[in-house]
Order: structure tokens, then C-alpha cells, then sequence
């Protein structure tokens, strides 16, 4: 159980930060609600840009919905399957593994969650991840580096903040982001496919139409060509909010913000990368092994394509709790 490692002397300063990571998560929940919104307005500017330029109307944009939703409800229901073979995880012995099911099984009656599966990876890497499209279908995997490297409060933060991504439904909101990015990028595709190979009649109308057309007809095509780009900056960052909304999800969990807040410590201060990291699983992990294999300064444009926020911000924000 969360409180059962706590020292007593720390118990009322981290009831009196109730209300901090409370606000943070609203605010977290908040700026990822903005970001859908965004990806919905997103869709509609490019369905008027296809729109503009071939009179698709509504069916292109339907089309294209509807194949994206078909390619993301795949990923849905099969991403713990396909997570767990891609990182070469095997079902954690409850035997040699005891402790790690016993924090696990704590921290589940005290969120109400049902005990997911647990997997461990054989990896020096210290790194875990959580993946399952709803609570009841919940996978958790932890590598042999972090279970070996991390004390009991430690690693009771670091599987709060993986339940809370369970807890917090992120691979349904992940799913909405990707079926939105696929949307958008098979819209634009279309558009400018059309345009290059199909699309001389209606350069023609534009021409036609005087300089107001091609100024609208060069407008949409910017937006077709700079609108993929722009949805998967929205999903980064929804990711990113998502990290720092399972990290004050987790200080909730176990109302020990320190232990998370060391467990990242330690992994900021590691330098060993997941044998297994691949672009697609990376946005899966407590923190992101490509971020340390690419190895990323740090600048603004390396963030704005990160799929987590800096260790160094996430520390800060806890230690604030």
C-alpha cells in the first residue's frame, strides 16, 4: 500500500498539497480537452481547403474518417499485444517477482483498479510502461533494470504514475489523437495528389475566378501541405500533457509525491538506453528512450517533438506538490 512506506514526518505537508496536484490535474485534463478540440477544427479547416480546391465536400472528409478510424480501432484493441512482443516482455513470475506484485496489488485496491497483467523485461535500461485499451484489459511492464535499481518507495511511484495512465484512460485519448493525425494526413495527401495529377480543371476555376481564387486556392494548399505537421505537434503535446497528468495522478495515488520524485531523479541520472526503443513505443515508457538515444539537448524545436516533457520539469513540478 502507498502509505504503508510514508514517513509519518512528511504525512502533513503532503495532505496540505491536496490541493496542488488536485489543480494539476484539472489543469492537465483542461489542455488535453483544448488540444481534441484543436484536432476537430484541424479536420474541418481541411476538409473546406480539399473543398475549396476539388468540391469534395463532405464525402472526402467522411472518407477519410472513416479509414482512419478503421486503421486506429485496430491499434485499439491490439496495442497491448503488439507493445508487449515489440519490447520482447514476458509475464512476471509472482514467485521471483514477489515484491513488484505486491506493490502492484496495493496500490490497485487503493485506486480500484483491477490487477493488471504484469510483464518484466530483461533489461539493464531502467524504464516501465503501461498499455491496454481500458482497465479491465491492462498490461504493465517493467524492466529488470528498474526493478532491480529502485527501492520500495520508489518503485511504488513509478507504478502509481503507469495505473494512473490506466486510471486516466490515455490509450483511449491517444487513440483519438492518432485517428485524427490519420485523418488529416490521408485529407491532405488526397488533396495534393489530386492537385499534382487531377487537379488542372479545378486550377483552371481558380484561375477563372481572378486573384481572390488563387489567393484562396494558394492559401488552402498551404494548409494541406503544413496541416499534417501541425496535427502531430498537437499530438506530441497532448502526449506531453498526459505524462505530467499521470505524474500528479500518481502523487494522488500514493500521497507520497518524494517517491516518484526520487524515481525520476534516478532516471535522469541514468545513462543506459531500452534495448527495444522503437518511435512507436516510445511515447509508452515513464520516460522516453529515444529523447536519451537521439541524444536531444533540449532546444525548443527537439521539444516541441517530444513525446515527453524534460525529467527536469517533471521533477520540478512534484517537488512544488
Amino acid at each position: 500500500m502507498g502509505n504503508s512506506s510514508t514517513p509519518s514526518s512528511n504525512v502533513g505537508g503532503i495532505v496540505g498539497s491536496h490541493t496542488n496536484f488536485s489543480r494539476e490535474i484539472r489543469r492537465n485534463k483542461f489542455r488535453t480537452l483544448v488540444i481534441l478540440m484543436a484536432f476537430v477544427a484541424l479536420i474541418v479547416l481541411v476538409g473546406i481547403a480539399v473543398d475549396v480546391l476539388f468540391n469534395f465536400g463532405l464525402v472526402g472528409v467522411l472518407v477519410a474518417l472513416v479509414i482512419a478510424t478503421m486503421m486506429a480501432g485496430f491499434s485499439y484493441f491490439n496495442s497491448d499485444k503488439v507493445a508487449l512482443a515489440v519490447t520482447g516482455a514476458k509475464p512476471a513470475d509472482p514467485n521471483e517477482y514477489q515484491r513488484f506484485h505486491n506493490l502492484v496489488e496495493g496500490l490497485c485496491i487503493a485506486s480500484g483498479l483491477p490487477k493488471p497483467r504484469l510483464y518484466v523485461i530483461n533489461d539493464p535500461a531502467p524504464n516501465a510502461f503501461a498499455t491496454g485499451r481500458n482497465p479491465k484489459h491492462a498490461a504493465l511492464a517493467a524492466t529488470t533494470g528498474l526493478l532491480g535499481m529502485m527501492n520500495r518507495v520508489e518503485l511504488e511511484g513509478v507504478i502509481a504514475h503507469e495505473l494512473s495512465h490506466v486510471k486516466n484512460y490515455d490509450i483511449l485519448a491517444a487513440t483519438v489523437a492518432v485517428t485524427a493525425v490519420g485523418a488529416i494526413a490521408l485529407l491532405a495527401d488526397l488533396g495534393l495528389r489530386f492537385w499534382i495529377f487531377g487537379g488542372r480543371s479545378n486550377r483552371s476555376n481558380n484561375n477563372d475566378a481572378g486573384a481572390v481564387g488563387v489567393v484562396i486556392a494558394l492559401l488552402a494548399m498551404t494548409l494541406l501541405i503544413l496541416a499534417p505537421l501541425g496535427a502531430q505537434l498537437m499530438q506530441f503535446s497532448m502526449n506531453r500533457k498526459r505524462e505530467l497528468l499521470a505524474d500528479a495522478t500518481a502523487v494522488q495515488l500514493t500521497r507520497y509525491p518524494p517517491g516518484l520524485c526520487a524515481a525520476l531523479k534516478k532516471l535522469q541520472a541514468d545513462t543506459v538506453v531500452v534495448h527495444h526503443a522503437t518511435r512507436a513505443t516510445a511515447q509508452l515508457w515513464i520516460e522516453s528512450p529515444l529523447d536519451r538515444e537521439e541524444g536531444k539537448k533540449g532546444s525548443w524545436l527537439n521539444r516541441a517533438f517530444d513525446t515527453h516533457p524534460p525529467l527536469s520539469e517533471r521533477i520540478e513540478i512534484l517537488e512544488s506538490m
